[in-house]
């Protein structure tokens, strides 16, 4: 397993190319489309719902002669229901995409998940390059489970139990309206949906730390692959990346 960038060497290549790095088309475009529009979403989704919670910047008048409060509800809202189906789009390729859709599966029942997840927390505390994996790694798919596909859920049963205020005895109110008595009243359902955005933020934050690093440490093109799809690797890179063939 590689374990260092090689040297590169004009005179080796030809004769042993495995040495080198080369590139695989990783992320396909249903992938590379959900990441940005899950970007867009949770940076206009946070901007909005930080001013409808806290209106610091409210234009003067009267609000029936600028409406500004109503229109950013209506982007919320709007950008909500994006996030839902770019959301749902997402679960859906992640079993109709290739396995690379589907890798850093949290996969708790393995003994190859846990030696992994252990593995690349002790190569991110040593600052060492140590082992790469082309898809996402046991770390980073446990992070995104977390991060993004369980926050997730929680963002989206406590926005619509406050959206179905809106249509007291709806379909929103019949579908997520529990919610509300569940979580102690809607005072505590706008609580934890504005905690939740926040874990968001710090969640992003991280995420792009680690994306920058690895791409540095790793030499493997990962700023790069969520345009292009195209990540690079060397001889021994991919041990662990057919956990679901």
């Amino acid at each position: 397993m590689s374990s260092r960038i090689r040297a590169f060497r004009p005179e080796d290549l030809a004769d042993r190319p495995g040495r080198y790095f080369r590139r695989r088309y990783v992320w396909q475009w249903p992938v590379r489309i959900f990441h940005w529009v899950n970007a867009l979403c949770i940076l206009v989704l946070f901007a909005t719902g930080m001013y409808i919670a806290w209106p610091l910047l409210s234009p003067a008048g009267e609000a029936y002669q600028h409406f500004f409060m109503g229109r950013v509800r209506q982007v919320h809202f709007l950008f909500a229901f994006v996030f839902v189906i770019n959301f749902l789009w997402r679960i859906y390729w992640f079993w109709m995409g290739n396995n690379y859709a589907r890798s850093g599966f949290p996969f708790f029942w393995k003994r190859d998940w846990w030696k992994d997840l252990f593995w690349q927390i002790g190569d991110y505390l040593r600052l060492e390059r140590g082992h790469v994996h082309l898809g996402h790694n046991a770390l980073g798919g446990l992070a995104y489970t977390l991060g993004a596909i369980v926050l997730g859920w929680m963002q989206i049963f406590t926005g619509f139990a406050m959206y179905s205020q809106s249509n007291p005895g709806g379909f929103f109110d019949r579908a997520v309206g529990w919610i509300a008595p569940m979580l102690g009243g809607l005072f505590q359902v706008h609580m934890w949906h504005h905690l939740f955005a926040w874990f968001f933020i710090v969640f992003s934050i991280l995420h792009v730390y680690i994306v920058f690093y690895d791409g540095h440490q790793y030499r493997n093109g990962l700023v790069t692959s969520m345009v292009s799809g195209v990540k690079f690797y060397q001889e021994g890179d991919l041990d662990h990346d057919m956990w679901l063939s």
